[in-house]
């Protein structure tokens, strides 16, 4: 499989950008009064990487989330360049691996404003060759058309394609549309849990992610 994969999409929030803090404040803030005393990161951790309304409807019981959804939405963009990170040698590797010719998308099941801003604010923008979002399909995540939407856009081939993620949601979605999917280790959810949902291998450093192109981790000093 080594040095066959010319295109890789990455999941944003958690695989790529380190959003956990601020997605878990942003449930908390505007699930205030809302959800049962002592509602906290381990009820929000298991259903991450889902939608946004789905996760609401599931915490608060109620069918309309409307407002919900708003309130966390102003949380979550009031406070978003105080948490918001890449994670190590994110930049570096997207980097480089566009220079070498990989094609690089993002699939995920954020809303395409704050999806942009948050590539932007970590300077990933100008990297990317594709963009699918929540806002952009009709069947998000575990289905297998976000993924497939990507490789369309960018006339890959699945065969050839990687899908990087941290959640189960990743992995079933780039399963299902036939691409190799693989975990991050740095998951809230844990590195069991993306083996068990089917991942072909899990990332321990981002700098993994060069064999499969077939490239050479740089042996520089580490500063």
């Amino acid at each position: 499989m080594t040095g066959m994969i010319k295109t890789m999409l990455f999941d944003l929030d958690g695989t790529i950008i380190d959003t956990n803090e601020l997605i878990i404040r942003s449930f908390i803030e505007s699930l205030q009064g809302v959800t049962a005393e002592g509602f906290g990161r381990e009820h929000i951790i298991p259903s991450m990487g889902q939608p946004l309304t789905d996760q609401m409807k599931l915490f608060s019981g109620l069918d309309d989330v409307t407002q919900l959804v708003a309130a966390y939405r102003e949380v979550n963009l009031r406070l978003h360049d105080e948490y918001v990170k890449p994670f190590s040698y994110v930049n570096e590797v997207i980097e480089r691996l566009h220079k070498q010719g990989i094609q690089i998308g993002v699939v995920t099941t954020k809303m395409r404003l704050t999806t942009e801003r948050g590539l932007r604010y970590v300077g990933l923008y100008d990297y990317v060759d594709a963009i699918v979002t929540i806002d952009d399909v009709v069947n998000p995540k575990p289905h297998a058309e976000p993924v497939s939407k990507a490789i369309g856009l960018l006339g890959a081939d699945p065969a050839t394609t990687m899908m990087v993620g941290d959640s189960i949601v990743d992995i079933e979605s780039a399963l299902a549309a036939g691409a190799l999917a693989i975990g991050v280790a740095w998951s809230l959810k844990g590195e069991q849990k993306l083996k068990e949902a089917g991942a072909h291998a899990v990332i321990h450093d981002m700098r993994d992610l060069y064999s499969y192109a077939g490239m050479e981790r740089e042996t520089l000093a580490q500063s």
